[in-house]
């Protein structure tokens, strides 16, 4: 079956650039203008991917990332952003987005970040079984729910895949820029605080005594690592 991917791009010009791209390489490629028109696109089709910009009419970019990774944790989402600052690529981690490229941007680059987007999407997807529990915590990854005790238990877009991460790689030790890498998909990015922040939330979340974790341990000197 054609894979499709969803490009929420304003800028005619590069609408049509982007649609070469993709479909001359066996793509199905749809394409919205404005935020809100991007996400009801997103509802009614599924797609494979999204190239998403961040700077768009009706609703921006940020708002329609914020928007899908809630509804859906797991949609592959790249985003195009003429932003250089580093605070703006913190916040587009924060929001869920799964990897970014700053314009003006090299298609192929943008081919290849795509494509190891939705493979780290398949590979997670194949790889875990449709549940799992530690302590008093069940994850239902196909529904993405965690309850607590029973009670549901809100989690970002982004905590949801770094739990989903630990729990595939139970009792294995990762550095911050490991799990930048695999889980937020960046290479070499300028600050891991954003790792300690979301460890920090899952374990006041999922931990029964946050300040002494059982499950979200840190390794002194080496990083972080689950444990059932």
């Amino acid at each position: 079956m054609q894979q499709q991917i969803l490009i929420i791009e304003d800028d005619r010009a590069v609408q049509r650039a982007l649609r070469h791209l993709f479909e001359s390489e066996g793509y199905a490629v749809e394409v919205r203008s404005d935020g809100k028109s991007g996400v009801e696109a997103f509802q009614a089709s599924a797609p494979a991917a999204i190239v998403l910009d961040m700077r768009l009419p009706v609703l921006s970019g940020r708002d329609v990332c914020r928007e899908i990774k809630q509804q859906a944790p797991a949609q592959p989402v790249v985003v195009l952003s003429a932003a250089s600052d580093v605070s703006d690529k913190v916040l587009l981690l924060e929001l869920g987005a799964d990897d970014y490229v700053t314009k003006p941007f090299s298609p192929r680059e943008l081919l290849a970040r795509v494509r190891a987007a939705i493979r780290r999407n398949q590979r997670e997807t194949r790889s875990l079984e449709d549940t799992a529990a530690f302590s008093d915590v069940t994850v239902d990854f196909s529904k993405m729910e965690v309850l607590r005790a029973g009670r549901p238990v809100i989690l970002t877009a982004r905590e949801f895949k770094t739990l989903k991460f630990l729990l595939q790689n139970a009792e294995r030790v990762f550095s911050r820029d490991d799990l930048l890498n695999q889980v937020w998909g960046y290479k070499n990015y300028p600050s891991t605080r954003t790792v300690d922040n979301h460890i920090l939330k899952l374990r006041q979340k999922l931990e029964k005594d946050p300040a002494n974790p059982v499950h979200f341990r840190t390794v002194h000197g080496a990083g972080y690592k689950f444990v059932r």
